[in-house]
């Protein structure tokens, strides 16, 4: 079954064009779940206890459009699947009046948050999830493959401002930073990322650039040159 809450675009969240951004439209399926995790009993103080945690492992996002400043918006997740360690999850992102804006599927980790390992699912951590259906898209794989040609860009640190709760740079703010070498005008209608490592406080990230036939994609790399990151953005 699906879980929903109901929120209005504020000016906090738009960008230049008045509009919700994509990260912005991350940061309220994200919080949707986060919301219904907290509802099952199964929240972050609850799963910090157990030392254990979700880890986002890849995205694929649909915008139709993106929500102005003002629009009356519901954000709906559907969890539909437990394999092993992993968990498969939907998202949806429409008006108030039922416009389908975005969508979503995504595939999470229950990592063991001491070892840092994968740690295999039990009823206790699934039953208290209703699964529901999937959504009708066009699902993409799950990996990417990585494009030979790729041109390296300034390194940067990972800086305090990118952390999570979990002490490791948040989902979005990866995009975020992917986001910078998009050209002028780039109208994302797609979004793939498949998140390869954990970056922490202090590490460098080396990106690398592909940009051909209305796709992005950009590698963001340890020092060792292997990824933290990568994603795809589709015009």
């Amino acid at each position: 079954m699906s879980y929903s809450f109901e929120s209005r675009v504020r000016f906090s969240e738009i960008g230049e064009n008045g509009c919700l951004d994509l990260p912005g439209v991350l940061d309220y399926f994200q919080d949707c779940c986060t919301f219904e995790s907290e509802k099952t009993g199964l929240g972050m103080e609850v799963l910090k206890v157990q030392k254990r945690a979700w880890v986002l492992s890849a995205w694929q996002v649909v915008v139709k459009r993106y929500p102005k400043l003002g629009e009356n918006i519901k954000v709906i997740t559907i969890p539909y699947g437990f394999r092993g360690f992993i968990g498969m999850r939907n998202f949806i992102l429409e008006t108030a009046g039922g416009e389908k804006l975005a969508w979503a599927n995504s595939y999470w980790s229950f990592i063991n948050t001491e070892t840092g390992v994968p740690e295999k699912l039990t009823p206790a951590d699934t039953e208290p999830y209703d699964l529901g259906d999937k959504i009708d898209m066009d699902y993409a794989p799950r990996k990417i493959a990585l494009p030979k040609e790729r041109e390296k860009q300034e390194a940067f640190a990972v800086q305090k401002h990118h952390l999570d709760t979990n002490h490791h740079v948040n989902n979005c703010q990866y995009i975020r930073m992917a986001a910078d070498y998009l050209p002028e005008a780039f109208r994302v209608s797609q979004l793939r990322v498949e998140y390869k490592r954990q970056a922490v406080l202090g590490n460098v990230i080396v990106p690398e650039v592909y940009a051909a036939d209305g796709k992005v994609a950009v590698i963001l790399n340890a020092e060792d040159n292997e990824p933290y990151a990568v994603v795809e953005f589709t015009e």
